[in-house]
């Protein structure tokens, strides 16, 4: 689902950044590309950044860390913008679950509820700041979409959205876990990396939509409910798990180096973003294994 996309409608928190370490190919001057517009990015290859407020701190005296005290983003602040984000997003999925049914209408309401997201996704990835009102208004149309669809794939797959729902949770607690852990360590070169591979991907998607819809590929194309479907829905959400480690990252550097309070909100739009592209994908998984049985 294109509005669900978050490549190529992710910012980091910054005014003018990629999304960690995004187009970070090199410079002559062996710096990244990506570091020219990041706040946080650090010479050296690292795509993240000195602290951009540490400049401020060293004229007082004191360390290049900014007091909880100064309106710098805290752990608490994403974590409430997040529940705020994905609420709006399960509120309404609930809405358009009990109050649409299962029609062709209700179907075209969810594309263009899919349409309006992503034009809102895209209109707040290029802003220079955070806009609260594009965010939820993004995380209500993507609840809408999400609602229809998924009453969808009950109605032919039943507990199919239940189970999804279930895997992305586990997808993303396991991605934080291994996180945590240390065990995945985002890097320029593991940013470019898994980007150019997203972008691979998403690529070769868009070809094999337009293949489908012109009736030259039959069942999907790459998006068959056989085995070459499962391996597209695997692959789809590894890269899912891949920008929820560019989200953590971004969080944990905005929260060491001061990044403002309201580039929280940043924080919960891409959160946001990732897990619906996990869910997405999830729930088409679980209806190819349910068709299977």
């Amino acid at each position: 689902m294109r509005s669900s996309n978050p490549v190529f409608s992710r910012r980091g928190f910054s005014r003018d950044n990629g999304h960690a370490g995004f187009n970070t190919a090199p410079q002559a001057g062996g710096a990244a590309v990506g570091t020219q517009g990041n706040p946080y990015a650090q010479q050296g290859g690292n795509p993240y950044a000195q602290n951009p407020y540490a400049q401020q701190d060293l004229q007082h005296g004191a360390p290049p860390q900014a007091p909880v005290s100064t309106g710098r983003m805290t752990m608490d602040d994403v974590v409430m913008r997040s529940a705020m984000t994905l609420g709006t997003v399960a509120v309404g999925a609930v809405l358009a679950w009990a109050l649409l049914p299962v029609t062709s209408s209700s179907f075209g309401l969810a594309i263009g509820s899919a349409l309006v997201a992503f034009v809102l996704a895209m209109v707040q990835s290029f802003k220079r700041k955070a806009s609260p009102a594009l965010i939820l208004g993004y995380a209500a149309f993507e609840g809408v979409f999400l609602g229809v669809i998924s009453e969808m794939y009950n109605s032919q797959w039943s507990g199919a959205p239940f189970q999804a729902v279930l895997g992305t949770m586990a997808v993303s607690g396991a991605t934080l876990l291994v996180y945590r852990a240390g065990w995945i360590r985002v890097t320029a070169r593991y940013a470019r990396i898994g980007m150019a591979i997203a972008i691979a991907f998403v690529l070769v998607m868009a070809v094999n939509l337009l293949l489908v819809v012109f009736g030259v590929a039959e069942d999907g194309g790459l998006r068959s409910t056989g085995p070459l479907g499962v391996i597209v829905g695997i692959i789809a959400i590894v890269l899912g798990a891949f920008f929820l480690t560019l989200d953590f990252k971004q969080i944990e550097d905005g929260i060491a180096y001061g990044a403002p309070r309201e580039e929280a909100w940043l924080a919960a739009f891409g959160l946001t973003m990732t897990l619906v592209w996990i869910y997405v994908e999830m729930l088409r998984l679980v209806a190819i294994f349910s068709s299977s049985d």
